[in-house]
């Protein structure tokens, strides 16, 4: 018997996938489920012909892993990007943040996570040997941009080691207190970081 104030299978069925995208649990669900059908010309069919496109029409780079419409991708086939440096970062959400800031122009490699032994995750797992064959294509710096943890400072120093026989420069983020900031409110492991990668200063800097 259904319970009163509860919806039918199909309502049901959509707070169920909803609770399962991240940042939403099953109250969260409910309320962006009861959202989407208050407003379900102006939200709901919109978001449904999207997801539906981007089901049919969104790929995997073969070459960097990033998502885009076509293969190779926009960044790797774009005439304006510097073809010479490769910047290797975790996870798309990583990729979409430096091209926000506009920083980076040259190409990328999506590693898809970090080296893990505990869940099974090694080099091949993440296409490091590609990262390495693409590396050796002409490649005058490698910017390594994974997170400041213990699995991303691993995968890090593995790549270093991987590239050191080619000769190939390997930099590294910076990773310190952030612009802006006041360390009262930094954790212990950003201070060390800061500490650790200290500059000289100079009037010339």
């Amino acid at each position: 018997m259904r319970r009163q104030g509860s919806g039918g299978p199909e309502i049901e069925r959509l707070i169920q996938l909803l609770a399962k995208l991240p940042g939403l649990g099953p109250r969260s669900a409910r309320r962006a489920a009861l959202h989407l059908i208050k407003n379900r010309d102006a939200v709901l069919g919109p978001l449904a012909q999207a997801l539906k496109l981007a089901g049919d029409l969104i790929k995997i780079c073969s070459t960097c892993g990033n998502l885009d419409t076509v293969d190779p991708c926009v960044i790797c086939t774009d005439p304006g990007r510097d073809v010479r440096v490769l910047c290797v970062v975790e996870d798309l959400a990583d990729l979409w943040a430096l091209e926000r800031s506009a920083a980076f122009h040259g190409r990328y490699h999506v590693l898809g996570g970090t080296l893990s032994a505990l869940d099974g995750v090694g080099p091949e797992e993440l296409g490091i040997p590609k990262l390495i064959e693409r590396a050796k294509d002409g490649t005058i710096e490698v910017i390594l941009a994974t997170n400041a943890t213990v699995d991303g400072q691993t995968t890090a120093h593995y790549i270093a080691a991987a590239l050191a026989p080619a000769g190939i420069p390997v930099t590294r983020l910076a990773h310190g207190v952030p612009v802006g900031s006041e360390l009262d409110y930094l954790d212990d492991g950003t201070l060390a970081a800061a500490f650790r990668g200290r500059k000289t200063l100079s009037d010339r800097s």
